[in-house]
């Protein structure tokens, strides 16, 4: 009984660490893991980009419910430079008011939830949001505002509504 019990405790551990490896990419190395070894172990991306030296870009959001998107950087020869979470204050602290289209900001932070995408007629604004971990250690909102008539674009962080007995905001994990 006790064996049998040890044996399933060790089976879920080792598919929370697989899962985990597959969801930021832990364990590929860079200088050794390509393309094809990176979208096995993390899944398709939601989108790529190519530069002109033929360098590459993959984007892996983890949203909705998910706080990261992870950009994997890859050498002109394909094998991976680097992974990194870019749902935080020091990418979003790179946008410039009106310094940015859509695209900068796509490949900058990945593509946002199409579900809290929206479209505000009146200001001809549209306004993208990503749900991500603040320095806090809390769960919060980043926006980004496309402003349709003067190209300006701005942003603003809010945390969601207070919730539980003590009326504060949901922490969240890293």
């Amino acid at each position: 009984m006790i064996t049998t019990l040890r044996r399933t405790c060790l089976l879920l551990v080792s598919l929370l660490l697989a899962a985990c490896a597959g969801y930021a990419g832990r364990g590929l190395q860079p200088g050794i893991a390509t393309i094809d070894d990176v979208v096995a172990s993390m899944g398709p991306p939601a989108l790529r980009w190519q530069d002109a030296d033929g360098s590459r870009q993959l984007a892996f959001p983890r949203g909705p419910a998910g706080v990261h998107t992870f950009m994997a950087f890859f050498a002109p020869d394909g094998r991976l430079i680097r992974i990194e979470n870019v749902l935080d204050m020091p990418h979003f602290a790179r946008i410039q008011p009106g310094k940015h289209d859509q695209q900068d900001i796509l490949r900058l932070l990945g593509p946002s939830n199409p579900a809290w995408t929206a479209y505000f007629e009146a200001r001809d604004e549209l306004v993208w949001e990503w749900l991500f971990c603040d320095d806090w250690n809390r769960l919060a909102r980043f926006d980004v505002l496309f402003d349709g008539r003067t190209g300006i674009v701005r942003t603003t962080y809010q945390r969601p509504e207070l919730q539980g007995r003590s009326n504060i905001s949901p922490y969240c994990s890293r």
